[in-house]
């Protein structure tokens, strides 16, 4: 078997650096990045139909910048301007960051986890407790808000985007040896586009547990995820790649 064309079910990277150019040199592979879903934002129209007040809330709670950017649109969309004491709550100091795309960050009352995760962001929002808090969210997501209302706080979600299917277009080319998989919507859009999808020759890798897990119940064959010797999923396939070709070299 020999790998010529890998699909990575991911945006193509922004920097030169990235691991993925590299096995591309390394093994004369070609990687093309396509995702296999898409975030799309709620219309204001649908937005109110979750009773949500924006306006009723003194605080923001930001897991991705994704969240960012619907927040804002939502408000100007709905004309709501936002007040110069909101606060913002990030999970991450790159999060809070993209807050300058739009408001003055010196001028608002910002605050971040040091180490990204959502368990490292209560402390603060401790600290912040007689706030009302809105948590903009996806259609799928994880059940962050119980950690958060746990602690008593007001805390409402809000689903301002969501995830669909970038299903593939008639003609579009699906010529791929290798397919690399990082969400399990990204496997059910593969069989949406394709539902009589026979795997074959084809290598699958996938990331994450839940990823794994969908990839089995769809009855395909998994080939390829990280390990501690592997911990990303470039290194997991520069290691798939080195044991084909040692076999077809043998």
């Amino acid at each position: 078997m020999k790998i010529k064309k890998i699909l990575v079910s991911q945006p193509k990277p922004t920097s030169e650096k990235s691991p993925y150019f590299d096995l591309e040199k390394k093994y004369g592979v070609e990687v093309v990045f396509r995702p296999f879903i898409k975030i799309e934002g709620l219309t204001s129209k649908e937005f109110r139909q979750s009773k949500v007040s924006i306006s009723d809330h003194t605080a923001v709670i930001f897991t991705a910048r994704t969240a960012i950017d619907h927040y804002f649109r939502l408000c100007k969309e709905l004309r709501f301007e936002v007040p110069d004491t909101m606060k913002y709550f990030c999970v991450s100091e790159a999060v809070a960051h993209y807050l300058q795309k739009y408001i003055v960050y010196r001028k608002r009352k910002i605050f971040f986890s040091e180490t990204g995760k959502i368990q490292d962001l209560l402390p603060l929002l401790d600290k912040h407790n007689k706030e009302n808090f809105l948590f903009p969210i996806s259609d799928v997501h994880d059940n962050k808000q119980a950690v958060i209302e746990a602690r008593g706080l007001n805390c409402t979600e809000a689903v301002m985007y969501r995830t669909v299917s970038n299903k593939f277009q008639p003609g579009e080319e699906f010529d791929y040896d290798m397919l690399i998989f990082f969400t399990p919507a990204g496997i059910k859009s593969l069989k949406e586009s394709f539902p009589d999808f026979v795997q074959g020759d084809i290598a699958i890798g996938g990331m994450g547990t839940k990823t794994i897990e969908e990839i089995k119940k769809e009855g395909l064959r998994l080939d390829i995820t990280t390990s501690p010797q592997a911990p990303s999923m470039a290194a997991a396939i520069d290691q798939y790649l080195s044991k084909v070709q040692q076999e077809q070299e043998a």
